[in-house]
Parts: C-alpha cells; sequence; structure tokens
C-alpha cells in the first residue's frame, strides 16, 4: 500500500496509471472489465459485447442456441472463439476494478488545480461548462448571457459530450466490425488465390497428360501404317524378285539355244544337217528353237504396279481438328463477394 500511496502522489505515475485504465474501445476508464484469454487484454463489458454483436449479427442472446460466435481482440487482432454465453462468458477482471476505484478515489480527493479546466478566453474567470450547438463550440455562461452567444441555441456540456462520446464509440465499434469483415474477405480471397493455383496446376496435369496420351495414340497409328506399307513394299519386291528370277532363267536358256542353233546353222552340209550327224545335233531341236522365238509366256508386272499412292493419308480434317482444339465452354458464375465489397464500401 504504501508504493501505491507514493505513485498516487506523484502526477507522472497518476497519468501512466490512467492510460493503463483506459478501454481501447470508448476511450474511457474500464467498465465492469472483461479480460480475453489468452491475450489478456481487458474491454469494457459493453464495448465488447457491441463489438461481438457486430462482428456476429446473427447471435441472438446468451439464451440462443447457438454454440458462440468469434470475437477479434481490438488491441492485438488475437481471434477467439467464444461460447454460447458469448461475452458475458468472459471472465470479469476483479483486479483492475479495484484499481479504478482506487483510482478513482484518489482523484476526487485531490484538489482541483488551476488549469486542469479550460476556461473561457472571453471571461477568464470562467468555466467553460455549456456547448453552443449554433456555432458548435463550447463556451462558458457569461458568453450566453451576454456575449457572443446570447443568441444562441445551447445546450449542457455534459450531455453534449456525452452524446458525441456515444456516438464516438458506435463508430468505434462498426469500424472494428468493418475491420475484421475486411479482415475475412482478406483470407477467403488468400484461400481462393492459393485454390486458384492448385487447381491450376491441376488442370494443367490433365491436360498434359490428355496431350501426352494423344501422341501416344498418333505413334501407335503411324506405327501400325508403316508396318503396312512396309509389308506391301516386302510384298511387291518379292513378287518382283520372283520374275526377274523366271526372267533370268528363260534368258539363260534362250541363250544356249542361241548358241546351239548358231552351230546348226554353220552346217554344210544338207544330209548331215537334216540328219544330225554333227555335233550340235544333240542339243539342236528346230521345233523348240522356233517355240523359243516366239518369246516367253511368264508373267509381267502391270503398269504402275510399283506405286504406293494407295496408302497415301490426308491429314487435313485432323489438322483443323487440333487447330480448333479449346477447352469446353463453361457458363460464367456470378463474383462470389460481390456483397462482400458493398460491404466494405459501406
Amino acid at each position: 500500500m504504501d508504493f501505491q500511496a507514493g505513485i498516487l502522489q506523484d502526477g507522472s505515475p497518476m497519468e501512466s496509471l490512467e492510460k493503463q485504465l483506459i478501454c481501447p474501445i470508448c476511450l474511457e476508464m474500464f467498465s465492469k472489465p472483461v479480460v480475453i484469454l489468452p491475450c489478456q487484454h481487458n474491454l469494457c463489458r459493453k464495448c465488447a459485447n457491441d463489438v461481438f454483436q457486430a462482428a456476429n449479427p446473427y447471435w441472438q442472446g446468451r439464451s440462443s442456441v447457438i454454440s458462440g460466435g468469434r470475437f477479434r481482440c481490438p488491441s492485438c487482432r488475437h481471434e477467439v472463439l467464444l461460447d454460447r454465453h458469448g461475452v458475458y462468458g468472459l471472465q470479469r477482471n476483479l483486479l483492475v476494478e479495484n484499481i479504478i476505484d482506487i483510482y478513482k478515489q484518489e482523484c476526487s480527493s485531490r484538489p482541483l488545480k488551476k488549469g486542469e479546466h479550460p476556461m473561457c478566453k472571453e471571461h477568464e474567470d470562467e468555466r467553460i461548462n455549456i456547448y453552443c450547438v449554433t456555432c458548435e463550440v463550447p463556451t462558458c455562461s457569461m458568453c450566453k448571457v451576454f456575449g457572443a452567444h446570447k443568441d444562441c441555441e445551447v445546450a449542457p456540456l455534459e450531455t453534449v459530450f456525452q452524446g458525441q462520446k456515444t456516438e464516438l464509440n458506435n463508430c468505434i465499434s462498426m469500424l472494428v466490425a468493418g475491420n475484421d469483415r475486411i479482415q475475412t474477405i482478406i483470407s477467403q480471397l488468400e484461400d481462393s488465390c492459393q485454390s486458384t493455383e492448385e487447381n491450376s496446376e491441376a488442370a494443367k496435369r490433365e491436360l498434359c497428360a490428355r496431350f501426352d496420351a494423344l501422341a501416344a495414340l498418333l505413334e501407335e497409328k503411324k506405327a501400325e501404317l508403316l508396318r503396312r506399307i512396309s509389308q506391301e513394299q516386302a510384298d511387291k519386291t518379292a513378287f518382283i524378285q520372283s520374275l526377274i528370277c523366271q526372267y533370268k532363267e528363260q534368258l539363260e536358256k534362250s541363250s544356249r539355244l542361241v548358241e546351239t542353233a548358231i552351230q546348226a546353222a554353220e552346217e554344210t552340209g544338207g544330209a548331215a544337217f537334216l540328219m544330225g550327224t554333227g555335233t550340235h545335233r544333240a542339243a539342236f531341236s528346230l521345233p523348240r528353237i522356233v517355240e523359243a522365238s516366239k518369246g516367253g509366256r511368264l508373267d509381267k508386272i502391270e503398269q504402275g504396279y510399283e506405286s504406293m499412292d494407295a496408302f497415301s493419308v490426308s491429314l487435313e480434317h485432323l489438322t483443323e481438328a487440333v487447330h480448333a482444339l479449346d477447352f469446353d465452354p463453361a457458363e460464367e458464375d456470378e463474383e462470389y463477394f460481390d456483397g462482400e465489397e458493398e460491404d466494405v464500401e459501406e
């Protein structure tokens, strides 16, 4: 207690103490302060309830079946989940209440020093105690009776002060709730950004897989068509090679007959030629030579037999189809955060 008395006797510690007892919402001394766990910051219970109600508009009160809601500390932005009692489930900070009581008692016992209350500039001995509603400035009673504000509408200073203070507190609560909504929208947008990146990567992988499958199918089809061309090539060349062998055999036989026929033609004696007593007679047969001179009866290839035009493939329609490849048309969805943007603008 001696230490506290020493603090209260000094003006500077009193000001420091008063700053610690100010609610960050209403900027007044705490009234029924509640402690926000686990960040340990304090708020007036009414201010905390205003912030909570603004951030949770569908919360219907302590008797509601809804299981609590979110509450973000206006001092550190730490978010906590409240139970079904809402703000009324937070613990009262009795220590801070006792300190406020001691502080108020000490302040009430201290004499009011000159200069602590604003004085009128026109009437130096008069305290400013009324508010001129017409001019919207604080003034003193003498100014209202004899001075510049004698024809103006005035109101008690404390009444105007409390009214504007209440309006300011309501604005602060709305701003805090608006900040919560903005933070929620930011979180949703960040989640949407991450989901967009993940979905894009998945779409890329799927597209690559489809094109790889198409390329594999094209390679398989190309290999099949090449095998057919190669088979046709082998069949035709084998047939042509067999004809070449047959014609070579015929040429060889014909050459031997030519040689035999030349030897027979060189025989000068008619009897010997006809009787076949010469060396050529064993291989000489006039009917055979006559038959051979008429030409062979071997197979021949048709004109254009070597052509491979039948294996030409038209890919124009496939080329056009590839050029026409595009993503499936989808209906454009409405922007899901339009309403939230309107709330932010408000």
